[in-house]
């Protein structure tokens, strides 16, 4: 029974016509992940051998934990980009002692997103709203992109914002490898070709939509199979910087180093990689699983993603997360389970055991050009325009991360924008919609006045309070009430209408107390209505209840009968504490 159990729930229910599906998807999506493993293992500062070996076994750890059935698991530009800007303060890129920190990132990463998915806590995507999230992302593109001309041109460069990598290329630009520019000029100009023109002219001749992005996906893998055949053709690499010996074999299983002072230096870099990459795969896996009609556990993710990171760092890899790119070739091809990503990690692993050699003389520069077209697609300005339209505090919290990513960095752009995520949600809560609203005739609905034809009473004044009520935003809502008796000179009865409330503070209760007082000095009742039970627990235990010159009404409808009529039927109560 107890195995039955570890059995994850996609291959009991596993149907043997899927496998060919399975295979095709595994096939293309480990033929696009090749390139791009070496890629972002190098943009980490490490070896690119090492983004072959975080390529592997964390497709097994997600299809074991996961529940999507089509997210691929594996080294990302971002993730990359971040393990980089942890690490370079801390050791040279491409040591041992750097090599190690990025092992131990990816498993402080990994048991930070286990432990959070076996506490159930999937609802901390939460934390960074989508405007943020595409603006980090927005950001790190653009980072990336400065980081990886000097590659694409042979020249060496360094920096931690873009404008110091900028500058510090600007200034190699004499020490330009002619050859390896003109190469990756040359690949970097036949991706983009590739990325925008390829689809179109399949469709011309024929290829149906579906078919012809999924090719064009595929077109790094080609260019990159055409400059290693090129490089071994005419001896390019004596000319030009190459990735190198490729050791031959499956990973060894590793012990990570554990390093009190270590851990404590990438503890808080291996919490925002972990969030930020539960975000970016939960927000991939999400896309797809709704067009596919299928459900996802966010706990289960936390728990997938969590298992990927802890055997990426066992198998001496970096941190991973969901690929978008190769997700959705995944789902392109027809994928219709985990087991595709098992298949591919068996891909690798061949390609480890017997092809390494193939990948040795792969120029540098056509690895910076791949990087550079990956990194371009993860630019959303629309995102941002539509943001910036739709919610004008959104639209600050996006450009506000963006610009931080750019101009300061990673960590502090992130940091701003998690700053700006919350500093949004206090604003707003600081100032709460409160609409005077009047009967809608004919009905017992109450309705905004400048909505809708309401009829109003002359001595009774309706609010509605759209806010919970607390310490940050009780003075604006001591204001208003006081700008509308002003309005409404004839007042006698005021009723708060506390349908959308949830919570009241203390601050805020003892300051309703105080508006009682006031009110009662100006022979003006306060009366609640629409309180819901929990909030009616929580002022039964205060004073202001007690001290309330009106009543407790369970609707407005029945406020207007009772106030109308000057007198409280029974549908009305004023509880005692």
């Amino acid at each position: 029974m107890r195995v039955h159990h570890l059995v994850p729930p996609w291959l009991k229910h596993y149907q043997p016509r899927w496998l060919i599906g399975d295979s095709i998807a595994a096939l293309l999506a480990s033929m696009m992940l090749i390139p791009q493993a070496l890629a972002y293992a190098a943009l980490a500062g490490l070896p690119p051998y090492l983004g072959l070996y975080a390529g592997l076994l964390p497709l097994v750890g997600y299809a074991l934990f996961g529940s999507s059935s089509v997210l691929s698991v594996g080294p990302v530009a971002v993730l990359a980009l971040m393990t980089a800007s942890a690490l370079t303060p801390i050791a040279t890129p491409g040591s041992p002692e750097y090599i190690n920190g990025a092992i131990l990132l990816a498993l402080l990463s990994g048991i930070l997103l286990l432990i959070m998915g076996l506490l159930g806590l999937g609802s901390l995507a939460n934390l960074l709203s989508l405007p943020v999230v595409d603006g980090f992302v927005s950001g790190a593109a653009l980072l990336i992109i400065a980081g990886q001309i000097a590659p694409l041109l042979g020249v060496e460069s360094g920096g931690d914002t873009v404008l110091e990598i900028l500058l510090s290329t600007i200034r190699h630009l004499p020490n330009t490898d002619r050859e390896a520019a003109l190469l990756g000029i040359i690949a970097l100009s036949s991706l983009i070709a590739a990325r925008l023109g390829l689809p179109f002219l399949l469709r011309e001749l024929g290829v149906n939509p579906a078919r012809s992005k999924l090719l064009s996906r595929l077109a790094p893998m080609l260019i990159v199979v055409i400059s290693i055949a090129l490089t071994a053709l005419f001896h390019w690499e004596k000319e030009l910087p190459v990735v190198g010996i490729i050791p031959a074999g499956l990973p060894d299983l590793i012990i990570p180093p554990f390093s009190p002072g270590l851990i404590y230096q990438l503890l808080l870099p291996a919490l925002i990689i972990a969030l930020l990459g539960f975000v970016e795969s939960l927000s991939i896996a999400h896309s797809i699983a709704q067009r596919r009609g299928e459900k996802l556990n966010t706990n289960a993710e936390l728990r997938g993603l969590g298992a990927s990171n802890i055997v990426s760092a066992f198998s001496g890899g970096f941190a991973v997360t969901g690929s978008f790119a190769r997700t959705a070739v995944n789902d392109e091809s027809g994928a219709k389970s985990p087991l595709s990503g098992v298949i591919a990690a068996g891909f690798i692993a061949l390609l480890l055991l017997y092809a390494t050699k193939v990948f040795t003389e792969l120029p540098i520069c056509v690895l910076a050009a791949t990087i550079i077209v990956t990194a371009a697609n993860l630019i959303n300005f629309r995102g941002m325009l539509h943001h910036w339209h739709y919610d004008r505090t959104d639209g600050l919290a996006m450009a506000g991360t963006f610009l931080g990513v750019v101009f300061f960095g990673v960590e502090t752009g992130i940091g701003l924008g998690v700053g700006l995520s919350f500093a949004t949600l206090i604003w707003r809560a600081s100032r709460p919609h409160i609409a005077v609203v009047g009967r809608v005739p004919g009905t017992e609905q109450f309705r905004n006045v400048l909505r809708h034809a309401v009829k109003t009473q002359p001595d009774i004044l309706f609010l509605r309070i759209d806010e919970n009520l607390f310490f940050s935003n009780i003075n604006a809502i001591e204001e208003r009430l006081s700008v509308e008796i002003k309005r409404h000179r004839n007042t006698r009865h005021m009723v708060l209408i506390l349908s959308s409330v949830n919570r009241i503070d203390s601050t805020a209760i003892e300051r309703l107390r105080q508006v009682n007082k006031d009110f009662q000095s100006r022979h003006i009742q306060l009366h609640l209505a629409e309180v819901k039970g929990r909030v009616l627990d929580r002022l039964g235990r205060s004073q202001l209840l007690q001290e309330l010159s009106g009543r407790v009404f369970l609707s407005p409808y029945i406020a207007e009968l009772a106030l109308r009529h000057h007198k409280f039927d029974e549908d009305s109560h004023k509880p005692g504490p």
